[in-house]
């Protein structure tokens, strides 16, 4: 059986694959627990962001062209099978992103050095705590808006809670404006988060 007919047999193979290629790249003992958290807190944050992008570069416009196409088939489809699955990965991304990313951070003795933009420096460099504490503070921001903002926003959005045609639309604009507010966040933090390492922000 071809285990990439699924997407389970796909994450599967990709897990084997990153532990041979582990045992054949790291010469140098077994892999230290910071490089495997920080591989969890970089894959987790491409589920997440790649579906923040999917959402607000994507879906919303797709929507829209839906609902502006008469004779079409509409946005149903989507709403009903796409959106909540989608928004499942999204959020529990994210969660695992931001956790990942906090390990990480006590890990090596920078989580109050971040979390104080530099402030606390314990163990590190007050330069890193800022650089990095500037996308942690980022990434705290935009994980708020995720659990507190969009998802229970969308579940009214979708029908998976009841709510009145007023409170939908209501819901449906803070949706947006969270999701596109973490949008606009995510390019900043990224850069944060690639050049805390590299001693400038890109």
């Amino acid at each position: 059986m071809n285990p990439l007919k699924t997407a389970t047999g796909t994450i599967i193979s990709g897990l084997v694959l990153v532990v041979i290629v582990g045992l054949i790249t790291t010469a140098e003992g077994p892999l230290p627990l910071h490089a495997a958290v920080i591989w969890t807190h970089v894959l987790a944050g491409i589920t997440w962001i790649g579906l923040l992008y999917y959402f607000n570069l994507v879906q919303v416009q797709a929507l829209g062209d839906a609902a502006a196409d008469t004779g079409g088939p509409g946005g149903g489809g989507i709403t009903k099978y796409v959106a909540p699955r989608a928004l499942l990965w999204f959020r529990w991304g994210a969660l695992a992103t931001w956790l990942s990313g906090a390990t990480y951070l006590m890990i090596t003795g920078n989580f109050m050095n971040a979390f104080t933009l530099g402030g606390m420096p314990v163990n590190g460099d007050p330069g890193y705590g800022l650089r990095i504490g500037v996308g942690a503070w980022m990434g705290t921001i935009m994980l708020f808006n995720v659990w507190i903002l969009i998802w229970p926003n969308q579940k009214k959005v979708l029908g998976m809670v009841e709510a009145t045609a007023d409170q939908i639309a209501k819901a449906k604009s803070t949706a947006l404006m969270a999701s596109r507010t973490n949008t606009m966040l995510s390019i900043p933090m990224l850069m944060s988060m690639i050049g805390a390492h590299h001693g400038y922000f890109i």
